[in-house]
C-alpha cells in the first residue's frame, strides 16, 4: 500500500454514500476536506456532482467506505492516492460484522464471506459471532451466554450508540426483536462477549500527498444530550512512518499488544480481500476483563472511512507536511455535548444547536512534542 503520490490532483470533493451525516458531520467533514486539498495543492469544491466533475483530476472523500470495485473504477479510484478512506467488496466488510466468524451450522452466510480472514485474525478479536438472520443470532446469543453476559451490537450504528448486553434468553429475545432484520440481512450483527473495565485503544494509519502517519491512542467516552453513553473523542500519539515506527517508541504492554493485534488485522484482510484499499484505517481495540474475571483484548471494529479520530489525524498530517523534521506529535479530538467554555487553543471545528443531536462543540488541540525522545 504505497504512500507515494501517483497522480496529481486539482480538486477535492465530498463524496455521499448510503451514509446518512447529521448536519455537524458534513460541516466537520467540510473543514477536512480544505484541509486536505490545502496539503494536496489542490482546491475543496463541495459535495462531487458527476455532471459537473467528470473529467477533472479529483481527491475524493467519501462519508462511509466505498463498496465494489466497479464501483471505484467508475469514480476512477485506483489507489490511495485517489480518495480518503476504504474500497472493500461486499457490505458485511465495511462493518463490525468483518471481525467474528459465522456459526459452524450458519443458516445464512453472505456473499463474499471468508473463513480465512478469521483464522488468520483469529488472536486479535474477541470470542463473538457475527449473524445474518435473527434464528442464527438467537442461537449465537445462547451459545455465548453460558459463558456470561453478552453484548448485541448493531454494526451500521456508530459511537457506540444502540448496543445493549443481554444476560438471560429473554433478554436476548427482545434485543434480536429490536433489530431492523432487512438491515442485519444485508449488513449483519454482532453478538461479542461483554468486558468489564474496558479501555479502548485507538490503532491507525493514513497516507495523504505521499506522508505516511501511523498512531496509537486511547478513546474517551461522554453522554449525549440524551443521556446516552457515546464516543467523546481520541487522544493520539502519532509517528511519521509506517506502524514499525510505533513499535520503536516505548510502549506499554497494553499499547504494544494492541498495536500488534491491529498489524495482525490488518495483514489478514489485506491477504484474504486481494480488492480491498484504504488509505485511512482505524483500529479499535478493547481491553477488558471477561465474567470470569479473564483480561481480554481484541479488535473490536475496524474504520475504513473517515472517522471521529480523523480530525486529530489530519491536525497532526498539516503538522508532518509543515515541518519536515518533526517525526512525532500528539493530537486529539473532542466531542462535547451541551453547553462548554473550550480550550483556549482549540481549533474549533463546529460549535452549535444540531438539529439531530442538539448542542455540541467539535475541536483538535495539539500537544507540544519532544524532538529528542
Amino acid at each position: 500500500m504505497s504512500g507515494s503520490r501517483s497522480t496529481a490532483k486539482s480538486e477535492v470533493v465530498l463524496l455521499a454514500t448510503h451514509k446518512r451525516l447529521a448536519p455537524h458531520e458534513t460541516v466537520v467533514q467540510q473543514a477536512l476536506a480544505e484541509r486536505i486539498a490545502k496539503l494536496l495543492g489542490a482546491t475543496f469544491v463541495g459535495a462531487y456532482d458527476p455532471a459537473l466533475h467528470k473529467g477533472h483530476d479529483l481527491y475524493y472523500i467519501p462519508s462511509d467506505t466505498l463498496i465494489g470495485k466497479q464501483a471505484g473504477e467508475a469514480l476512477n479510484i485506483r489507489s490511495v492516492d485517489d480518495f480518503f478512506g476504504g474500497l472493500i467488496d461486499y457490505p458485511f466488510m465495511a462493518t463490525k460484522a468483518i471481525s467474528h466468524p459465522l456459526l459452524q451450522d450458519a443458516t445464512a452466510r453472505p456473499d463474499g464471506w471468508s473463513e480465512r480472514f478469521f483464522e488468520d485474525a483469529a488472536g486479535a478479536v474477541l470470542t463473538g459471532f457475527s449473524v445474518f438472520n435473527a434464528a442464527d443470532a438467537k442461537r449465537a446469543g445462547l451459545q455465548l451466554l453460558k459463558a456470561g453476559p453478552v453484548r448485541v451490537k448493531p454494526v451500521l450504528a456508530t459511537a457506540g450508540r444502540g448496543q445493549v448486553v443481554v444476560n438471560s434468553e429473554a433478554e436476548l429475545q427482545k434485543a434480536i426483536d429490536a433489530q431492523d432484520m432487512s438491515e442485519v440481512e444485508e449488513w449483519g450483527l454482532v453478538l461479542e462477549e461483554d468486558l468489564k473495565d474496558v479501555i479502548t485503544y485507538s490503532v491507525g494509519q493514513i497516507q495523504v500527498a505521499g506522508i505516511t502517519v501511523s498512531y496509537h491512542g486511547t478513546q474517551s467516552l461522554t453522554e449525549d444530550n440524551s443521556g446516552e453513553t457515546v464516543y467523546g473523542g481520541s487522544q493520539l500519539w502519532l509517528v511519521r512512518g509506517d506502524y514499525d515506527e510505533l513499535l520503536k517508541l516505548d510502549l506499554e504492554d497494553d499499547v504494544r499488544r494492541s498495536v500488534t493485534q491491529a498489524m495482525s488485522y490488518e495483514k489478514a484482510a489485506l491477504d484474504c480481500f486481494p480488492d480491498f484499499l484504504a488509505s485511512r484505517r482505524n483500529y479499535d481495540i478493547a481491553h477488558g476483563t471477561n465474567s470470569r474475571g479473564q483480561v481480554c483484548s481484541g479488535v473490536l471494529e475496524q474504520s475504513w472511512r473517515i472517522g471521529g479520530a480523523s480530525p486529530a489525524e489530519i491536525e497532526a498530517l498539516v503538522a508532518f507536511a509543515a515541518d519536515p523534521t518533526l517525526m512525532r506529535i500528539g493530537a486529539s479530538s473532542h466531542e462535547i455535548y451541551g453547553p462548554t467554555t473550550l480550550p483556549a487553543n482549540a481549533h474549533v471545528l463546529y460549535e452549535g444547536d444540531d438539529p439531530d443531536v442538539g448542542l455540541i462543540s467539535k475541536f483538535t488541540q495539539v500537544q507540544p512534542y519532544d524532538r529528542t525522545q
